[in-house]
């Protein structure tokens, strides 16, 4: 790894570990404690940072999908895979999080409301796409399999954002055309969380990506090891 690399990867996990720093002091000792729900809202800075990654996730997944298609580089599918599975990672969150949050406030851990149906659906065709994707033997034919499932999984991923804006759903809209529907040290406490998910899904997903690097160098480095052993020669 080069010097500029070595530079860039130690200030972005300095960045990352300086801004979770900084938003676990915005939610456990500055934010106040909403009037109605009290402390168990404070899950709401984890449970919408942790949505936001896995679209993100998701959004880097369809890019890369059409990028491999358009030029065949692994790198492209290695980024795709990787990001996949941090969004699976956060949906997970996402999903238990809003659970946690639901039982104490609607008095039940599940309802069939339009913005979780459609999320647990995302969540669903996403899991899925890594299981099919194992399954998939040659490696190239493995990458084309995984692209079109990242593009065409990504259609769910609007519709699961504007789900509270098509369907009357108990999910409130906190951003409106008038602007945010919180109050400001609830807003810059969710903006710091923000950051602090973003910065962290950055640095799994290049170790991650450097994680499917190393893999494939050991195996290439065991198929040389075949091919040279005795039992490999004819």
């Amino acid at each position: 790894m080069s010097k500029v690399k070595t530079n860039s990867w130690q200030l972005l996990i300095t960045m990352t570990a300086l801004s979770i720093t900084i938003s676990l002091y915005l939610i456990f000792l500055y934010v106040p404690s909403e009037r109605i729900m009290g402390i168990v809202q404070r899950i709401f800075y984890f449970h919408v940072p942790s949505a936001w990654v896995g679209f993100l996730a998701f959004f880097v997944a369809f890019l890369c999908g059409i990028r491999y298609l358009a030029r065949r580089e692994a790198r492209w599918d290695a980024v795709e895979n990787a990001s996949i599975e941090i969004g699976v990672l956060f949906s997970t969150i996402v999903l238990v999080s809003g659970s946690i949050w639901a039982r104490p406030v609607w008095n039940t851990w599940w309802t069939w409301d339009p913005r979780l149906t459609t999320t647990l659906v995302m969540w669903l065709y996403y899991v899925a796409s890594l299981l099919l994707r194992q399954m998939v033997e040659d490696k190239e034919r493995k990458a084309r399999f995984s692209a079109v499932l990242s593009i065409a999984g990504f259609i769910n991923v609007p519709v699961v954002f504007l789900a509270i804006r098509l369907w009357r759903t108990i999910h409130p809209v906190l951003f409106t055309t008038e602007g945010a529907a919180i109050e400001p040290s609830m807003l810059l406490t969710l903006l710091s969380s923000l950051l602090s998910f973003t910065l962290l899904y950055l640095c799994l997903l290049l170790i991650r990506v450097g994680l499917a690097s190393l893999e494939d160098e050991l195996n290439n480095l065991k198929l040389l090891s075949t091919l040279h052993s005795p039992e490999g020669v004819e």
